[in-house]
Parts: structure tokens; sequence; C-alpha cells
């Protein structure tokens, strides 16, 4: 196990790969002050991919120039595990909820874990697949098969008159909730399905939502924006 050594590009960013311990790379990334958020990696096995998630990161993918790696092997994509400089966190005693959106609740049904795969390709269609690549896709669809494991990628999905009308899907370890990516097909939906979803966490019994990169619309929500450190000292409060 690759456990002793932190690997760097000739760029200053992390290389990861199998092998490495992900908790101590967040550790090293915390402590030495490292000012980029992404770490790099090239492999997108779904049980490497989990391992990241379980440490903290928020993992995204982008297309590269086929390029050969370490071991010699061609390759199309780039994995990026993220450690926010700032990540938006949301704690239930903060949720906001607008008249606008309380009076609009009535209309909607939100179901969990629900049209997961759906949901992810309305997500793709939507915002493209810039950061949510087809073999992150794939290694995301592989987790959530898992019969068991510390991390399960989950959905929200919410319905009108039994229609779909916005979703989203992310990650749940422990008693975290990490959102990846979300839409809506009609006006005031988007709204609605984040107040229902703050709602359904907070009664599930999680202890936050990690709402990722900080956004207007997250902290008119409510979402404080913290530091890694920070970040890290809560997640792992609430995974253990």
């Amino acid at each position: 196990m690759n456990r002793r050594f932190i690997r760097y590009t000739q760029s200053g960013q992390i290389f990861i790969v199998p092998g490495d311990d992900p908790g101590r790379i967040v550790d090293v990334m915390v402590d030495t002050g490292y000012d980029d958020e992404f770490c790099y990696a090239l492999n997108f096995d779904p049980a490497f991919i989990a391992a990241l998630m379980e440490a903290g990161f928020l993992v995204m993918s982008v297309p590269i120039k086929p390029s050969r790696g370490p071991d010699g092997r061609l390759y199309r994509y780039l994995l990026l595990p993220k450690l926010h400089l700032e990540r938006s966190v949301l704690f239930w005693e903060d949720l906001r909820e607008t008249k606008t959106a309380r009076r609009l609740l009535k209309r909607y049904e939100l179901r969990y874990d629900a049209d997961f795969d759906r949901i992810v390709k309305r997500c793709v269609d939507v915002h493209g697949a810039d950061w949510l690549t087809p073999p992150l896709q794939e290694s995301i669809r592989a987790i959530r098969a898992f019969k068991s494991g510390p991390v399960r990628p989950v959905s929200f999905a919410l319905y009108r008159d039994g229609n779909l009308v916005a979703g989203e899907f992310g990650v749940v370890t422990g008693r975290v909730y990490t959102s990846y990516s979300g839409y809506r097909d009609e006006d005031s939906a988007g709204t609605v399905q984040l107040v229902m979803t703050g709602r359904y966490l907070k009664d599930a019994g999680f202890a936050f939502w990690d709402l990722g990169m900080p956004l207007d619309y997250k902290d008119r929500l409510g979402a404080r924006n913290v530091g890694p450190g920070l970040f890290v000292e809560l997640f792992r409060n609430a995974c253990r």
C-alpha cells in the first residue's frame, strides 16, 4: 500500500493512485495549506472513487487530450478529487424558507432515491458533461450498485401531478449528504425541491447538507461557507 508518500505533478498538484490513503492526503492538504482545490488521478475504478468520496472529496472529472499515463496506458479523462477552499454547508437551524416556497410546497411531492438514472441523464442534458464525464457517470452508477459500502449515490426527485419536474443527485456518507448536480424543468420547482430536500435531510437525522461550491442561491437558502479544515472536522465527526 502506498501510504507513506505523497505524489505531486510537475505543476504542483497532488496525484493520487489506488492504494494511497485518501484520508491522509486530506490531512496533508489541510496541514500544509495546499492552495489548489484539486488533486489529479487517472483511475476510475468505483472502489477507488468511493474511497475518495469517503474521505470528503467531491469527485469531478474532465476530458483531456489523449495522452499516456505513468503506466503507459492511453487516457482520455482526468479525475479531479476536489477539496474546496471554501465549502458551502447548510445546518438545519439556518435553513431559510421563503413565503413563496412554503405556499408552493403543497403542489409538489418529493421522493427520496427515485428516478436516479433519469435524473443523472437530465442533469447531463441540462448542464453538459464537462465535469460529469461518461466514465465518472459509469463509476457513480457502479458505486450505487454496491450492496454495501461507506458511500451511496442517491437522488431527490420532485413531482407535480405525477410528473418529474426537478431533481438532483449526490452522495450519502455517514450522516452527510453531498450534492453533485441538479436541474429544474419549471419555474419555482428548483427552490421547492431545495426546501423539501432540506426538510427531508433534517427529519432523517443528517448532521448537515454539504452543498459544495459556494453560490448565491445556496447563501439564500441559509448555507455558510467554511474552510477545508473546519469542513473536514465536521465531515469526519458526522461519519463516525
